[in-house]
């Protein structure tokens, strides 16, 4: 006579073979397989350039097991690994004419050889760390320094625009190390710069002294809010590396900060060390440029002249020529944050900025000036520059957010 009603019976059966189910992958191993993701914000992995990769593997003379696209990235999967790095130069050859300017990346990876089935029920397989499987064990150190200076010199273009707007003479604000310092000429103007500072950047502290000439106010980063710069500065460059981790496709890659500078990353069974070196050490920086309008401009567009004197030409992603003036109107320095993203009504990609002060000060003033014409985004990689996005100006942009669609 059984001691438990039928009903727990089946539950323990179906518990166990769940079990069973999602244990199964574990078998199966990892076939070694060439994985291409882009290389630029701006250039999708789509059905044409999975097309572009069977086509090239196909005149190599290599018959992949499979090639799918999963997310942003495509994977041809081989049944062994000299095959696998075959495949790659071949891939590498026709989707990168040019060394010196990539668009995608080609890298070795190991996948899962389960079956479809077990896959789309997100059965995967136990993903095993640097120790039992091998991978690749980074130390990152954040440049502090540079971000202190960079939010120091933003302190001095609030104060800056802050004494311009209150009209209060003085003799010039600059950076001295990590301080900002204001020169005056006299003790009514020196009380009235302080309590301006306090009054609007709460995060300096403010001392004063004598310069024979003058007074000079000098103004450093409180302690509370170095914290807060440093904090920002370790969560923007972890939240970078896990954006370039997912081009990788590393399960459950480890990214933590180690003491108050360093970040640690370790990527499991990753067998390109050399490609992941180069993916988390690579730099990029943006520019904001005014596009050329003048009918010289139109003709160098369309190769029918040369570019006009203080203009440049720089190819979007479409590869379509784009003139813009040399005269940079806003730079890295003056951008908190870049981040890719999707318009909620047209589903297009956009590009998010966020600017400090400063430079929403002489982003409202540019926009105000320019409504009706194009300003470019342009985005430098390892020297190469690419329009990114070149809208027309509708109306003013105030207040520090922006946001533009990808061209």
């Amino acid at each position: 006579m059984n001691r438990y009603p039928v009903w727990k019976y089946a539950i323990m059966v179906i518990v166990l073979l769940l079990g069973v189910l999602y244990t199964l992958p574990n078998f199966f191993g990892e076939a070694p397989a060439v994985q291409v993701s882009s290389l630029k914000a701006t250039v999708k992995v789509d059905n044409a350039v999975r097309q572009r990769v069977e086509d090239a593997l196909k005149a190599g003379g290599m018959q992949p097991d499979s090639v799918v696209q999963e997310g942003n990235s495509i994977f041809a999967r081989f049944d062994s690994v000299d095959n696998q790095a075959k495949a790659k130069t071949i891939v590498e050859k026709a989707l990168i004419p040019d060394a010196n300017d990539p668009t995608f990346i080609v890298a070795q990876n190991m996948l899962s050889r389960s079956p479809a089935w077990l896959t789309a029920l997100h059965a995967r397989p136990m993903y095993l760390g640097l120790d039992l499987r091998g991978g690749v064990h980074f130390m990152l150190q954040v440049d502090m320094g540079a971000a202190i200076t960079k939010k120091v010199e933003s302190y001095a273009g609030d104060l800056r625009a802050a004494l311009r707007d209150k009209k209060i003479r003085h003799g010039g604000v600059s950076r001295n190390g990590d301080a900002v310092e204001v020169k005056v000429r006299d003790e009514a103007t020196l009380a009235q710069v302080r309590n301006l500072v306090t009054d609007t950047i709460p995060d300096l502290s403010a001392t004063t002294s004598s310069d024979g000439e003058g007074f000079v106010l000098r103004a450093t980063i409180k302690p509370e809010a170095m914290r807060k710069v440093q904090e920002q500065a370790l969560k923007q460059n972890i939240t970078t590396l896990h954006n370039r981790i997912n081009e990788l496709g590393v399960a459950e890659p480890v990214i933590q900060q180690q003491g108050l500078d360093r970040i640690i990353v370790q990527l499991p069974g990753v067998q390109d060390t050399a490609k992941a070196k180069d993916i988390l050490g690579r730099t990029a920086t943006l520019e904001v440029r005014m596009v050329d309008e003048s009918a010289e401009a139109r003709s160098a567009e369309m190769g029918q002249g040369p570019v006009p004197f203080g203009s440049e030409k720089y190819l979007d992603r479409n590869q379509i020529p784009v003139i813009v003036k040399k005269q940079v109107i806003l730079t890295g320095e003056n951008l908190n944050d870049a981040q890719p993203g999707f318009d909620g009504q047209t589903q297009e990609p956009t590009v998010n900025l966020t600017l400090d002060s400063k430079g929403a000060s002489i982003f409202k003033q540019i926009t105000a000036e320019n409504v009706g014409k194009r300003m470019a985004i342009i985005l430098f990689e390892k020297g190469k520059g690419e329009v990114v996005t070149a809208p027309v100006i509708r109306s003013e942009i105030g207040g520090a957010a922006c946001r533009f669609p990808v061209a």
